[in-house]
């Protein structure tokens, strides 16, 4: 639906709400106040703790106040608002030569700049690319496929931005001390394939691979068993097998902060689905309001039933339009009543379906009836925390039981309990 629509860039929305915490690890502590003046760039607030990553303006104006506001993942959170008073300044670090640049200098500039993942968890890029001593990295993949039906922007940075992703990925490879890089693309991006094959001959130790096109290949799991062929055991990470996966626009937002200096103030998604007047592919920046982003691409039609940031399949459903874009925000789908497809839950037929869908092999209709059921610890015992809620099993169930959803509260309730018991020891 969108493969085809080149990348725009988003005039700057006239307030940004900016979270203090768009990341796995510990909310970043504000060092502005109601009043402070700010240029797009400008730290708005520092790191707390190592798992954790400074806070830039993605737009100059003035601080409004800092408060509770309605966020994309449902929750609310501590965010800075800022009215945009677009001015042109920003704030940038000192460019560097992408050839002389050290390994240190590499992931300093990324700690610095605020990059996190693009592929949906907002890990601190910076902690990736400093695995433990005792992990003998081979391999640094980049994902080219799309995480979920209906996106494209990847394949839109691929195709526009093809010598930034190899050497943001060069960067990447650098910053870890590998020579073996892969880039695993699906075969419905020939083009893409094409461009990247040809830059990337000047740069050695980089491969690409063409996979299958399939869901879940963008599952980083997935995506090193289909490019390398080994596979990263329950409970464990890629690099405990030698192993780091980053994504396309995670190593085009590398590229940015090294070579030009730039802090990541934008996320690139894209808008879709049958409910959207005008779908497109954007650059937009961070604190945008999802209501703007909407108005930006005609609106939403009268048939538009489920507004869903993210993918359709591990994405959230929004109920406040309010809430802002933020760093790992990929797409914003907007479904129709026909591509909604609502049925009644019925009870579990026995069919096996979801187990023969699982990608890694686990039995989510038991999962989630151990959820349901709250035996947390018997949920556990059957690795309830391994899955990567593809919401594959829920797709495939012909009960229409929603069974990810379930999986996913589990997950939350077995890693609280998990937290509780640690701090107690």
């Amino acid at each position: 639906m969108t493969q085809n629509l080149a990348l725009e860039i988003m005039p700057d929305s006239p307030t940004v709400t900016i979270p203090l915490s768009q990341h796995i690890g510990k909310q970043a502590k504000p060092i502005v106040q109601k009043g402070s003046v700010v240029k797009a760039g400008s730290v708005i607030a520092e790191p707390e703790g190592f798992v954790s990553i400074p806070i830039h303006s993605s737009v100059s104006g003035n601080v409004l106040k800092i408060h509770r506001e309605p966020n994309v993942s449902g929750f609310p959170k501590d965010s800075v608002i800022i009215k945009s008073e677009n001015n042109g300044e920003a704030e940038k670090y000192e460019p560097m030569d992408y050839n002389a640049v050290t390994p240190e200098e590499i992931i300093e500039r990324v700690r610095l700049a605020g990059i996190v993942g693009q592929g949906g968890a907002a890990f601190p890029t910076f902690i990736k690319l400093s695995p433990p001593k005792d992990k003998n990295i081979e391999y640094v993949i980049l994902n080219g496929c799309e995480c979920e039906p209906y996106l494209t922007r990847d394949y839109r940075l691929m195709l526009e931005k093809s010598r930034e992703v190899i050497i943001g990925f060069s960067l990447i490879m650098k910053a870890v001390g590998v020579k073996k890089g892969i880039i695993g693309i699906e075969d419905n991006k020939p083009e893409a394939i094409t461009k990247l094959k040809e830059i990337a001959k000047d740069f050695p130790g980089i491969k690409i691979e063409v996979l299958e096109t399939k869901y879940p290949q963008g599952a980083e799991k997935m995506l090193i068993k289909s490019c390398i062929g080994r596979e990263v055991p329950p409970g464990k990470l890629p690099m405990d097998i030698g192993v780091i996966v980053l994504n396309i626009a995670t190593a085009v937002a590398i590229h940015d902060a090294v070579v030009k200096g730039e802090p990541q103030l934008y996320a690139v998604l894209t808008v879709t689905g049958n409910g959207i007047v005008t779908p497109k592919n954007l650059m937009v920046k961070i604190g945008t309001p999802l209501q703007d982003v909407i108005d930006f691409c005609g609106g939403i039609k009268e048939d538009a039933v489920k507004v869903i940031v993210g993918g359709p399949m591990m994405g959230v459903a929004q109920f406040d339009f309010s809430a802002p874009v933020v760093k790992a925000t990929s797409g914003i789908v907007i479904l129709t009543k026909d591509e909604v497809n609502e049925h009644p839950e019925t009870p579990c037929l026995r069919c096996g379906k979801c187990i023969e869908a699982c990608p890694l092999n686990l039995i989510p209709t038991k999962l989630a009836r151990y959820v349901q059921l709250e035996k947390f610890e018997e949920a556990d015992k059957i690795e309830i925390t391994t899955c990567m809620e593809c919401g594959t099993c829920t797709f495939t169930c012909p009960a229409n039981i929603p069974l990810v959803q379930w999986i996913r509260l589990g997950k939350q309730r077995v890693l609280n309990l998990k937290k509780n018991q640690n701090d107690k020891n």
